[in-house]
């Protein structure tokens, strides 16, 4: 199965991981959860290029887990908020911070 076809699978775990399973996207999540709202703190906080988040975040937003909201007209600027779709997400990412806290946190963590 390729990765692109998860989307299309009748199981509920791929139809997701089709949408949240990449790691940018998860940290994105992460980051949201923790407050973060615009494109440039994203980019920010995660060292990543300006393709990768802006990519991640067109997904997110096309999902229905985000949803983009002006914050500034002159010129256009838009944060990114959580939908009830992406609020239910909550769950789902406290539980991979609670492994991550079990099994990988270590004194660093």
């Amino acid at each position: 199965m390729k990765w692109d076809d998860l989307a299309n699978e009748p199981c509920s775990v791929a139809r997701t991981v089709a949408v949240i399973g990449d790691r940018w996207t998860l940290m994105i999540l992460r980051e949201v959860f923790l407050g973060i709202r615009r494109f440039e703190d994203f980019q920010a906080r995660l060292g990543i290029s300006r393709t990768i988040t802006a990519e991640r975040l067109k997904a997110l937003v096309d999902e229905g887990v985000l949803k983009k909201v002006a914050y500034q007209d002159r010129p256009l600027r838009h944060e990114y908020r959580l939908t009830d779709k992406g609020l239910d997400l909550y769950p789902v990412i406290m539980a991979i911070v609670n492994f991550g806290d079990r099994h990988y946190a270590g004194e660093a963590g």
